[in-house]
């Protein structure tokens, strides 16, 4: 029987997590394979998913290249119609890939991706809490994706399953066809992004290509997340660097003129506020600024082609930018 689902797991130097991680894909309930890229990592990593899923096909780069890269790679190797991309440090909780795809089914074949109720785990155990990590993502005016009622006590009582803008890359579910279809230069995700707000960035194509996203509440995992906005003046440089230069490789690629002008009052303040920053407060973060430059070129041959292929008019997807 072929497996109707790869599940994708990302490492680097994630062996404290992966016991629990595994645990979590063992008990999911459909027949699926297993694609490990590992992106150098110096401890135990691979050896550890081994011994617990000796099954598992493992690509072990020979340098960091990074979230996108490394997701592209696992995707390209994958066989089944549906593709887990999933953090090592998340929980899956039993039945959370298959009540996904069963959603997904449900809901037609332009649903091109969905997210379960991610809530946040603790420590290497990823203990369970009842704080929301993740419902899907949200879009704001001034140029913001946020996780939905992120750091929030679920309280929630209604199962029903509802359409989202985008998913989280931590554990997100995505149709075979629908990363054909979005792929730039035959790139799902997009490489230059290296990390950090790459799961927007396709979330944001997908919706001007015509594909729909949603969360369904059944389905439970938990997340250790490490990179919070509250969190950021202790976070590393280099996270810092790509999360500015990121922010603005998603509207030059993905903005049609309409939500432009529409944001443009709001998302200039932030973008001043983002630049002081890095002039005074952040400074690790000033490359962002020439890498941008040096790399114009290349990210707007990508903006004109997404721009071509677009299917959907700014002014439907307009309903997703709210608030700040």
């Amino acid at each position: 029987m072929g497996s109707k689902l790869s599940i994708v797991l990302i490492t680097w130097n994630s062996c404290r997590f992966l016991d629990r991680c595994c645990d979590g894909i063992r008990q999911q309930d459909i027949p699926l394979e297993l694609i490990v890229v590992d992106n150098a990592s110096s401890d135990r990593s691979v050896e550890a998913i081994l011994e617990r899923i000796p099954e598992a096909s493992v690509i072990r780069n020979g340098s960091n290249v990074g979230f996108s890269a490394a997701a592209n790679q696992g995707i390209q190797s994958s066989s089944a119609p549906f593709v887990l991309l999933l953090n090592p440090d998340v929980f899956l909780c039993s039945g959370f890939a298959g009540k996904l795809i069963e959603a997904m089914e449900r809901k037609g074949e332009r649903t091109g991706s969905a997210t379960g109720k991610l809530l946040r785990g603790r420590g290497v155990g990823i203990e369970p809490t009842k704080i929301v990590d993740s419902r899907g993502i949200r879009m704001t005016r001034n140029g913001r994706h946020l996780d939905i009622d992120a750091g929030r006590e679920d309280s929630e009582t209604d199962a029903s399953v509802t359409e989202v803008f985008g998913v989280s890359g931590a554990a997100a579910l995505y149709r075979r066809e629908f990363l054909r279809d979005v792929a730039v230069d035959g790139q799902p995700f997009d490489n230059a992004f290296f990390a950090y707000r790459e799961d927007a960035d396709l979330s944001w194509r997908g919706r001007l290509f015509g594909w729909n996203a949603i969360y369904v509440p059944s389905a439970v995992a938990y997340h250790v997340r490490s990179v919070t906005p509250e969190r950021r003046r202790t976070l590393p440089d280099a996270i810092n660097f790509h999360s500015v230069k990121n922010r603005f490789q998603l509207r030059l690629k993905n903005q049609g003129l309409y939500l432009a002008m529409r944001n443009a009052p709001f998302e200039l303040g932030r973008d001043l506020l983002v630049l002081a920053s890095t002039l005074l407060t952040e400074r690790s973060s000033l490359p962002a600024w020439p890498w941008l430059w040096q790399h114009r070129h290349d990210v707007m041959r990508k903006r004109r082609e997404i721009q071509r292929r677009r299917t959907v008019d700014d002014r439907e997807l307009a309903r997703w930018f709210t608030g700040w």
